[in-house]
C-alpha cells in the first residue's frame, strides 16, 4: 500500500463514497474518527490499518462482508485498481456464470466500479452535480421500465431500489384489550381494583380496547420459464421484507414453486442478499421449469397451512395464472387458501398490459377467490403493492376482469 499521508483523507472519503454505494452506511463523522484512528495507529501495516478502518466504520454485523470485498478491491495500487476496474465492467454486464461467487463480492465490485477513476483524484464539484441530475433522471426511467426489458445493470439498480421499498401491511383487531382514555367497553378488574383501594367507592370507571395484531406475511412465487425475468425480481423483494423486520408484520413466509413445492423461508434469515440468492438458487431445484399451480397449492394447503396461516395473514400469490391442466383442482385449491388467510392478493405481471382480459382458463378460476389483483412488473407497481392491500375487496383490476367475463 502506496498511500501517502497527504492523499490519506481523499482516499478516506472515496472509501466512504465506495461503501455508501455497497449498501454501507458511512457519514461523515466516521470518516472524521478512522482518520484519527489511522494517525494514531499509523498505516505501515495493512492489517492493522483494515482493523482500525472497519472499528471505526461499520457498526453492524451484516456489513462485515462488504466492508472486506471493498476493502480488498480499494486499497491497493491505482494502477491495479484502474486496470481492474477496466476488466471488471464487461464481467458485470454479462450473463450469471457457474463461477462462485462470495457473499457481498458483487455489491463491493458493483460500488467499485460505479466510482470509476483512480481513487487519489478528487472530482470536480461540477462533474458530481451533472452526475446527481443524470441519477435522478435515470431513477425515475427505472422506477417505470418493465423487469422484463431490463438490462443486467438495469436489474443490478432495480434490486438495490427494491431493497429500500416499505411495506406496511394492516392491522387487525385482536383478542385481547389494552387500557384506553376512551372506548365501549368498561374494564371491569381495574374498576374493583381502583374500588377496594377507595373503600368500595367507585369514582371513574376504566375503558379499554380492543389490541391491533400484526399479521404475518406469506409469500407464495410461482418461478416457471414464463415468470423468469420477475420471480428474481420478486425474491429480492420478499428477502428486504424478511430482513426489514418493520413494525406493521408478525413474521415473513416465502415459498416457490414451479413443478413442485418448496419452503425458502429459513433462507431469508441469510441477511447479505447476494448470499441469499445463491442459496436459493441452490435449493430450489425447478427454477425456469414448468407450471403445476394446482398441484403446488394443494401441496401448500396441505402441508404448510395450517403452520403458518394459524395466525391472522396476509398471503401474496405471485404467478401469471397460465395453468393448462386442473383447472377443476386449481379452483379447488384456492377456494379452500381463500378461506384460511385474512387477504388473498394476487400479483400478475400480465397486468403490465393494458388491453389485458381473462382468456385463460387458470386465470378464469382463480380470480374470484382472491381480495385483489395488482401488478408487479416495475418498480412503481410494487410501490404501490402497500395502498392496494388497504383496498377493499374486488376493487382495482378485479372488478374490471370480472365485468369482463360477465
Amino acid at each position: 500500500m502506496t498511500t501517502t499521508a497527504g492523499t490519506l483523507p481523499d482516499n478516506l472519503v472515496y472509501f466512504g463514497r465506495a461503501l455508501r454505494r455497497a449498501g454501507v452506511p458511512v457519514g461523515t463523522a466516521q470518516l472524521l474518527e478512522a482518520l484519527r484512528a489511522v494517525e494514531a495507529v499509523g498505516f505501515t501495516n495493512r492489517q492493522d490499518f483494515h482493523s482500525t478502518l472497519r472499528a471505526m466504520i461499520v457498526t453492524r454485523a451484516e456489513h462485515l462482508l462488504v466492508f472486506d470485498q471493498v476493502f480488498a478491491m480499494f486499497w491497493r495500487d491505482p494502477e491495479f485498481l484502474e486496470n481492474m476496474i477496466t476488466n471488471l465492467l464487461p464481467v458485470i454486464t454479462a450473463p450469471p456464470v457457474e463461477t462462485p461467487v462470495k457473499p457481498a463480492q458483487s455489491r463491493a465490485a458493483e460500488a467499485m466500479a460505479a466510482g470509476g477513476g483512480k481513487p487519489h483524484q478528487a472530482p470536480p464539484k461540477e462533474q458530481l452535480e451533472l452526475d446527481a441530475q443524470f441519477s435522478h433522471s435515470e431513477a425515475e426511467k427505472l422506477a417505470q421500465k418493465d423487469f422484463d426489458a431490463m438490462s443486467a445493470a438495469e436489474i443490478r439498480a432495480a434490486a438495490t431500489a427494491i431493497r429500500r421499498l416499505d411495506l406496511r401491511l394492516p392491522r387487525v383487531l385482536g383478542r385481547r384489550f389494552e387500557l384506553a382514555a376512551s372506548g365501549a367497553r368498561i374494564e371491569r378488574r381495574k374498576a374493583l381494583q381502583n374500588a377496594r383501594r377507595r373503600g368500595g367507592e367507585v369514582f371513574e370507571l376504566p375503558k379499554r380496547v380492543s389490541k391491533p395484531r400484526k399479521l404475518n406475511l406469506v409469500v407464495l412465487c410461482d418461478i416457471s420459464g414464463s415468470m423468469t425475468s420477475y420471480s428474481r425480481m420478486m425474491m429480492h423483494f420478499v428477502h428486504s421484507l424478511s430482513q426489514a423486520q418493520g413494525p406493521d408484520w408478525a413474521q415473513v413466509h416465502g415459498f416457490t414453486f414451479g413443478t413442485r413445492l418448496t419452503n425458502i423461508s429459513p433462507l431469508l434469515n441469510i441477511k447479505d442478499p447476494d448470499a441469499a440468492l445463491a442459496a436459493m438458487g441452490s435449493h430450489v431445484r425447478d427454477w425456469e421449469g414448468g407450471t403445476r399451480i394446482a398441484a403446488s397449492l394443494g401441496a401448500f394447503n396441505r402441508l404448510w397451512a395450517r403452520r403458518v396461516l394459524s395466525s391472522p395473514s396476509i398471503v401474496l400469490l405471485i404467478t401469471d395464472g397460465l395453468e393448462r391442466e386442473g383447472i377443476a383442482q386449481l379452483e379447488a385449491e384456492m377456494a379452500r387458501l381463500a378461506l384460511q388467510t385474512r387477504k388473498l392478493v394476487w400479483l400478475n405481471p400480465l397486468l403490465r398490459w393494458e388491453q389485458f382480459s381473462p382468456q385463460a382458463a387458470g386465470i378464469r378460476a382463480m380470480l374470484p377467490y382472491v381480495s385483489s389483483l395488482v401488478a408487479c412488473h416495475n418498480l412503481n407497481s410494487l410501490q404501490d403493492l402497500s395502498d392496494n392491500l388497504s383496498l377493499p375487496e374486488s376493487a382495482g383490476h378485479k372488478a374490471r376482469l370480472q365485468a369482463l367475463m360477465r
